[in-house]
């Protein structure tokens, strides 16, 4: 009994630790990039008038940033399982639709367009899992 324990609270502490570091990184990127799209991009991202379009990129990273934080908490008093994988569903989400709107700025192409719904339906379902682990949790 005290080696599963150990296990699942050592799995815990890893799960809890990889949410909030991987956040921390998602959240400077979003800085950067933003930044980058202000002072570098601007006049690039005017001519193709794609503005608009990054700048919705850069916020909905940034935005996920916080609730990635949120699931970190929430490994406290909700079924971590469930957390787990709203986790990695927000990662893919953020990584498809921030990810091909900043590959549709770059080059322009329209295709990679085409991705960016998947990753807004693994952003709903994040949440949507988020939810769950809140309806089933027995601590709140």
């Amino acid at each position: 009994m005290a080696f599963n324990t150990l296990f699942s609270c050592q799995g815990y502490i890893l799960m809890k630790r990889k949410i909030l570091l991987i956040s921390a990184i998602l959240g400077a990127l979003s800085v950067l990039i933003g930044a980058m799209g202000a002072h570098f991009l601007e006049d690039y991202l005017i001519s193709i008038d794609r503005v608009a379009t990054y700048e919705t990129a850069v916020k909905y990273q940034f935005y996920h940033v916080f609730f990635l934080l949120s699931l970190a908490i929430s490994l406290d008093f909700c079924q971590q399982s469930i957390i787990k994988y709203a986790f990695y569903s927000c990662l893919l989400g953020v990584f498809l639709f921030s990810g091909s709107l900043y590959l549709l700025c770059g080059t322009n192409n329209s295709i990679f367009g085409m991705i960016t719904p998947i990753g807004g339906l693994l952003l709903v379902a994040s949440w949507l899992l988020f939810f769950i682990s809140i309806i089933q949790s027995q601590k709140i």
